[in-house]
């Protein structure tokens, strides 16, 4: 299944229910709840720090869950282990809606962050067994479309149901949904039999990190630098505004825009990392939003910023699904759960050390100079991804090769 060329049977729209409403379920579910997590642990009496801290917490137990949770698929399967993924979450969302006090928020938010490691490693995972590489770039980009359309969707349902019900009503609405997910998975998925030549053995993350050091030290540091881009983004763009006068109003009508943008390139990146290679989009993304982040600290006005955020949102509708696809398209068949956890693993501290590192050279320095900093981040990993990554996509394919199985 994961040679050059697409098998006959094979169709795109074959994972609509098994793979890409599922995604979107889950996408909406996390959508709702992000937004009304600190204020729902200040209705139950939480300080503003900790409920900042529960935030935190979910991006920490994702990072905590990300290599166990490579070793669960390779132990468990694919179907099991998302099926386990969705009925924790549901059981976490209804206990975070019951929860007296905000002192039970903390493990269950942090458990919140783990199921969703767990289901992020089972799905690329179980994508990769079935997807064949000449149409992965198109599975992976649409299911990062799924991911940010229902991310998008999300925070306007949890908010209607929070202005109608309450807000505990989010995370009701997150246990429905994950279910909704766990009844899809149960009806349709069966573990590949990739995953089931490979549930019986064990592969130490130890030795499937050193095998595939080379790997990580290019690929995933080019991963990581998209991930530092994306999360700095959130941090900086709203800040600049607020140096230059914008009020909140006109900073989220920037965040909508840019969203928007985002989200109408995950399928036409998919087709040119199928047709041209993985390097056509991801380089293209780095760079992009670099030249964004250095346009920043030269906005002096609303068009100004709105324009450097748009240039920024479009680099990164460029690189949609571009990690998971790099992270399919080098794992190994024997150790693949461990090492796509791994690889996950360094996206995800990339996630989360981009606002640390915004953090720290505002402290030292200024904001203009975390912005450039950030773009020089991304340079720096244009250059690796362009230079020292290998293309991974075989380009040399016989013309019958299908380009339009969808």
């Amino acid at each position: 299944m994961n040679g050059n060329v697409s098998p006959p049977s094979f169709r795109i729209r074959s994972l609509v229910v098994s793979v890409y409403l599922p995604t979107f379920l889950f996408a909406i579910g996390q959508g709702a709840v992000i937004p009304v997590m600190p204020l729902y642990a200040i209705e139950l009496g939480a300080s503003p720090a900790f409920a900042g801290l529960l935030v935190a917490l979910r991006g920490i137990g994702t990072m905590a869950f990300d290599i166990p949770a490579g070793i669960m698929v390779s132990r468990l399967g694919e179907r099991w282990t998302m099926l386990i993924a969705a009925g924790v979450l549901a059981v976490v969302a209804i206990g975070i809606a019951l929860a007296p006090n905000p002192l039970l928020l903390a493990p269950l938010v942090f458990a919140m962050g783990c199921t969703w490691a767990i289901w992020m490693l089972a799905r690329l995972d179980y994508a990769t067994d079935i997807t064949p590489l000449d149409q992965r770039g198109r599975v992976l980009s649409l299911i990062g479309g799924s991911n940010r359309i229902g991310n998008f969707a999300g925070p306007f349902l949890g908010a209607a149901a929070a202005t109608i019900v309450g807000t505990d009503a989010a995370f009701y609405l997150q246990a429905t949904l994950a279910l909704g997910a766990a009844a899809l998975i149960l009806a349709v998925v069966r573990d590949t039999p990739a995953a089931e030549s490979t549930t019986a053995g064990h592969h130490p993350v130890g030795h499937v990190l050193r095998t595939h050091a080379a790997i990580f030290a290019t690929a995933g540091l080019a991963s990581l630098a998209i991930q530092v881009l994306r999360s700095s983004r959130q941090a900086i763009i709203p800040l600049w505004g607020d140096r230059i006068g914008l009020d909140a109003a006109q900073v989220s009508i920037i965040f909508g825009l840019s969203s928007a943008l985002d989200m109408t390139l995950f399928y036409p990146v998919g087709i040119v990392m199928d047709r041209w290679g993985r390097k056509f989009a991801g380089v293209p993304c780095l760079l992009f939003m670099a030249f964004g982040m250095f346009l920043v600290p030269l906005a002096d006005s609303y068009p100004a910023l709105l324009a450097a955020s748009l240039l920024v949102s479009f680099g990164n509708g460029l690189g949609s699904g571009i990690n998971m696809t790099l992270g399919s398209d080098f794992s190994p068949t024997a150790g693949r759960g461990e090492f796509l956890g791994a690889w996950r693993l360094v996206t995800d501290l990339g996630t989360a050390g981009g606002p640390l590192l915004v953090s720290a050279i505002i402290g030292i320095g200024s904001l203009a100079a975390a912005a450039v900093a950030t773009g020089g981040i991304g340079l720096a990993g244009a250059a690796i991804l362009a230079f020292l990554v290998p293309e991974p996509l075989h380009r040399h394919r016989p013309a019958s090769a299908s380009e339009s199985s969808t």
